[in-house]
């Protein structure tokens, strides 16, 4: 994204006041203007917007984007807290898949800029000038001069080898897997493990751990998709995190920790369940659950820890973007032959089911098992995605 746009502020016409005035007159016309510039300040102050009504416009932005957008295009909200200056300063995240052509690129990155701008010109907000590093671009929304909403538009390549969507004989190929691995958070070398695989992975971080928020961005950084790995109840003796989504919660708590960890876990696009087996079963926790993704812009994989779970089908019925695990989980037995074993089946399923979305963990078992099958995914007429490809 070579090119540098840029959108400049553009206020609201202020009426025009002559204040022209003798030189007797001097001070007089000095303190009306002291006044008026008062009166300004305190009618600016008065307009600042509640955090309410600014969340508000940052859906409606979130949803002109993704409706300016052009198929790939990963759109997400962070909700801010509130600033320095007295407002509450939401993100939008806007991940733009690498166009084959520069004007392409260009023309993608204006159509979602001018339809921010409509909604901005609506809401009476101003906007900033554009900044651009490489292959971000960053912009901020004001109202009466402070920042309500920053807009985050970053060029998403697939990484690696596998970047290219033909296979050897330079057909289409027939089959799609994404593979997330779970339970990022705790052990920073086994990300840098992970950062060592030059595929398209997606990475799933826990909250609140030593780690969670350097390895989400520098997978980020990197070109990997970042998901939360959601801590949620389970019905067996698994060690359950010191936060967890529980059935019977309201939904103003389970608002609170979604966010919370939201702010822990940063670049997330979607969610998938850590453990689970009892809230992912609960109807009610899940119809609390899925319009707060829905929300933010958020995806859902369902992990199916278990077979009761009701997740999915109550992701689709908030019409959240959504999938599920559908091949076995690729390292329950953490050894090299069988993780192996697993991968083959994943690979089997997908061309079988057309797609299959595989769940593993950064066991080094699985780890030197990717390192092995990975190269030959696309020879055997399947190519690996994110999993924001295959929900729908």
């Amino acid at each position: 994204m070579s090119r540098r746009h840029v959108l400049r502020e553009s206020p609201l016409p202020r009426p025009k006041i002559n204040l022209s005035c003798g030189a007797p007159s001097a001070v007089v016309c000095l303190l009306l203007a002291l006044a008026l510039f008062a009166s300004g300040c305190r009618k600016e102050k008065s307009t600042r917007l509640p955090a309410a009504q600014i969340h508000r416009i940052t859906k409606e932005m979130a949803a002109a984007a993704s409706a300016a957008s052009a198929a790939g295009t990963v759109v997400k909200i962070r909700q801010g807290g509130m600033n320095q200056g007295g407002g509450s300063a939401d993100e939008i995240y806007v991940g733009l898949k690498t166009a084959s052509r520069a004007d392409s690129q260009t023309a993608a990155v204006g159509k979602i800029l001018q339809s921010l701008g409509n909604v901005a010109t609506r809401e009476q907000l101003t906007q900033d000038q554009m900044a651009s590093d490489g292959d971000t671009l960053r912009l901020s929304f004001r109202r009466s001069g402070v920042v309500t909403q920053t807009v985050v538009m970053v060029r998403r390549a697939a990484v690696g080898p596998l970047s290219s969507n033909k296979t050897p004989g330079g057909t289409e190929p027939p089959a799609r897997l994404a593979i997330i691995l779970d339970d990022l958070g705790s052990d920073r070398a086994a990300a840098d493990a992970i950062f060592l695989l030059p595929y398209p992975l997606t990475i799933s971080v826990l909250p609140e751990h030593a780690h969670s928020v350097d390895i989400a961005e520098e997978a980020h950084r990197r070109g990997y998709e970042v998901m939360l790995h959601l801590p949620m109840q389970s019905v067996g003796k698994e060690r359950p995190e010191d936060q967890e989504l529980r059935p019977g919660m309201s939904a103003g708590e389970l608002d609170r920790i979604v966010d919370r960890f939201l702010r822990d876990v940063p670049n997330v696009v979607g969610v998938n369940n850590h453990q689970g087996s009892q809230a992912t079963a609960d109807l009610a926790l899940m119809n609390e659950l899925m319009p707060a993704l829905r929300d933010r812009q958020l995806f859902y994989v369902d992990s199916r820890t278990t077979a009761a779970t009701v997740a999915y089908d109550t992701a689709r019925r908030w019409n959240v973007h959504s999938g599920f695990r559908n091949v076995p989980f690729l390292d329950d037995v953490a050894q090299v032959a069988a993780v192996r074993k697993q991968l083959e089946l994943a690979i089997r399923g997908a061309k079988e089911k057309g797609q299959a979305i595989a769940i593993g963990h950064p066991h080094p078992a699985t780890l030197a098992a990717l390192r092995e099958v990975l190269p030959k995914v696309t020879a055997q007429g399947v190519q690996l995605v994110f999993a924001s490809d295959l929900v729908h």
